[in-house]
């Protein structure tokens, strides 16, 4: 699996942005799919997850409420609406897919697949 994240940008705080990662092959539906972000001297932190169906989510704390995970298996996409964006959301933010499992998984390690990034910054 390729992936390929987009949507990132400059904002003023209390904004929104959409990203997007858009994933190749046939075998899209197959996976579980989060988003990862890394902000700069910190070290990569869970976002939010997605099962493979789209039925289950899991948000970080730190975003719960003000962001939203959803997937198109027919367009091979898992998008991530932010709302009320914050300065401290300011990181790059990466999209990921692994196997799924019983269970979703915020563990960094646990994901095979990763996208290349999509730079976020909000401004106060």
């Amino acid at each position: 699996v390729q992936l390929q994240a987009s949507g990132g940008g400059l904002v003023q705080a209390g904004g929104s942005l959409r990203l997007s990662c858009v994933a190749s092959g046939r075998t899209f539906s197959s996976y579980d799919m989060a988003w990862f972000r890394q902000a700069p001297g910190k070290e990569r932190e869970f976002v939010s997850a997605i099962n493979w169906s789209g039925g289950r989510t899991y948000y970080a704390d730190s975003v719960k409420g003000r962001f939203t995970i959803s997937r198109d298996n027919a367009k091979n996409t898992v998008n991530l609406q932010m709302n009320s964006l914050k300065p401290e959301d300011t990181a790059v933010y990466y999209c990921a897919a692994k196997l799924p499992s019983w269970a979703i998984t915020t563990t960094e390690a646990s994901y095979d697949y990763w996208g290349q990034g999509t730079q976020v910054t909000v401004s106060s």
